[in-house]
């Protein structure tokens, strides 16, 4: 898996650009609102990345921001939405937005984007309600800020290996002491959550 590309940006015509990594041409798909960050060709650019294997081709996608790549991935999981339409979203919808658009229940503004009709709307804000972990004042497990305290560290950390943002949040919460590092975090948040799937 590749998780970032960093290079010389050769090209750059939405929603594909083309970066240089030490000679090799990496072809990626991105955003508008990661293109908006984009220096001009023949600038460095890292981006952070997302590959789809599919049977006929692998598809790299590229975001400026780690929570822009969260996001991206967790629209994956919804029914009924793939690459395209993620993008599509991300294209017409900032992070902050699409958080906002969930935490409101605002089908309205998601189905103004193009591919996203009115069931598809009302099943991403009901999937993504659970995953993005959204609170009342509108922030989310993805929505954190940088750099990252360690219990946000840990709970990224938990949420990688399949763990719900809830519940991550949660046994991270619980396991937090003082001068807890992010491996004692992660550590002690596994038992603790092991302990109540047993």
């Amino acid at each position: 898996m590749i998780g970032r590309v960093t290079g010389k940006l050769i090209y750059k015509q939405p929603p594909r650009l083309l970066i240089d990594v030490g000679g090799v041409g990496y072809e990626l798909e991105a955003p508008m609102t990661a293109f908006y960050d984009l220096p001009e060709p023949g600038g460095d650019v890292s981006l952070h990345t997302h590959m789809v294997v599919r049977d006929d081709a692998h598809l790299l996608f590229g975001f400026s921001e780690m929570r822009q790549r969260d996001l991206f991935r967790s629209l994956l999981k919804v029914s009924g939405v793939g690459p395209r339409v993620a993008l599509a979203i991300l294209s017409g919808l900032t992070a902050d937005d699409l958080v906002a658009c969930v935490n409101a229940g605002d089908a309205a503004t998601l189905t103004r984007v193009p591919g996203i009709g009115r069931k598809t709307a009302e099943r991403l804000i009901v999937d993504l309600r659970d995953r993005l972990d959204v609170t009342g004042g509108g922030d989310s497990t993805l929505a954190g800020t940088t750099p990252l305290t360690p219990e946000q560290d840990a709970v990224s950390a938990l949420v990688a290996l399949g763990y719900r943002p809830s519940e991550a949040t949660r046994a991270v919460r619980d396991a937090a002491a003082d001068d807890s590092g992010v491996e004692d975090l992660i550590r002690a948040a596994l038992k603790s959550l092991a302990g109540k799937r047993a």
